[in-house]
């Protein structure tokens, strides 16, 4: 299988095309069957079924990430260091106070 971008890529692609292809085959009578039905009821449908083939694209996503080994990938030592340093050193007043002056700057 392909890189982590290219399933991204990839899904994001399918998330897009596959709700438009839906509601362009029910909006031009391409699906056979769904003829006779009244164009609010096909309106329906076919947003129902383009909502639902979204799902679908992303549930399939999720699962290819937790097929996904997760030994493959390996956080960065130096990151881990310095994030760890940075959580010692905070300080829980000093994150209120610099949320207070945020809060104060926004109004």
């Amino acid at each position: 299988m392909g890189g982590v971008s290219e399933k991204f890529l990839i899904t994001s692609m399918l998330m897009w095309a596959v709700p438009i292809a839906i509601l362009y085959a029910f909006n031009n009578n391409l699906v056979p069957g769904f003829v006779d039905i009244s164009s609010h009821s096909m309106t329906l449908f076919s947003g129902f079924m383009a909502v639902i083939s979204v799902n679908i694209v992303i549930a399939i996503y999720v699962y290819m990430a937790m097929k996904e080994p997760s030994d493959k990938h390996k956080p960065d030592p130096k990151f881990l260091a310095d994030a760890k340093i940075s959580v010692k050193h905070s300080k829980p007043n000093q994150m209120h106070e610099n949320s207070s002056a945020t809060q104060k700057k926004e109004k």
